[in-house]
């Protein structure tokens, strides 16, 4: 199994950009997807997480994220409203709770 995170960039504050994990060799075969970043200087933290059965729980950004899931493609997004230059980091998606090897992530910066 291998989770690709992508569509991150340069974002002024106040932006609205969508992340998005495409999983590849396994689908939706597993408990849940987990959203991660890891800003420079910091530790990896946890965002954000959608279950197989579609409940979500979120660490960072409540108001503001919303994660969730196109089974049909494999796919989970992370919708990231009204960004803050602290949500500056690399993006990062695993399933849990048996997490695989780490993608490289999707680098998010805010300008302020």
């Amino acid at each position: 199994v291998q989770l690709q995170a992508s569509g991150g960039g340069l974002v002024q504050a106040g932006g609205s950009p969508r992340l998005s994990c495409v999983i590849s060799g396994g689908g939706f075969s597993f408990n849940a997807v987990d959203w991660y970043r890891q800003a420079p200087g910091k530790q990896r933290e946890l965002v954000a997480r959608i279950r197989i059965g579609g409940t979500t729980n979120y660490w960072a950004g409540q108001g503001r994220f919303t994660i969730s899931r196109d089974n049909a493609q494999n796919t989970v997004y992370l919708q990231m409203n009204s960004l803050k230059p602290e949500d500056t980091a690399v993006y990062y998606c695993n399933r849990s709770p048996s997490v695989v090897p780490w993608g490289q992530g999707t680098q998010v910066t805010v300008s302020s």
